[in-house]
């Protein structure tokens, strides 16, 4: 392409879509949802939890079988990220003195960003 179409600040953009999927999408929603529970606090302190919750029916089997869901998302999710940070850095510093990696770098990256996406 035209070095005119290829700006260096072109990738800001992509990223900052991304980071506002990501980022601003869940900060948006755990705001709203804070502000209804400040709200809730103001006039009823009593109903906090209640509204934290699930209130009918919610037996201990199933708070159980979401900690598990929940811890087995979780160590998926520290575990790419830990592979991601390792390989990352590795790749980088091999990367500066060889470029040809880069495919390779990638391609690593993504056999680690799985173990996120499988948990």
């Amino acid at each position: 392409m035209p070095a005119e179409l290829c700006p260096p600040y072109a990738p800001f953009f992509g990223f900052a879509g991304v980071a506002s999927a990501v980022t601003v999408g869940a900060a948006f929603g755990t705001a709203k949802a804070g502000i209804g529970i400040a709200g809730l606090g103001t006039f009823k302190p009593e109903l906090i939890m209640k509204a934290m919750t699930p209130s009918k029916g919610y037996p201990l089997a199933a708070g159980f079988i979401h900690l598990g869901a929940g811890i087995s998302c979780g160590m998926t999710g520290i575990a790419a990220g830990y592979a991601i940070g390792l390989v990352g850095d590795s790749c980088v510093r091999a990367y500066v003195h060889e470029q040809r990696v880069f495919v390779s770098m990638i391609l690593i990256l993504i056999f680690a960003e799985v173990l996120g996406l499988y948990g």
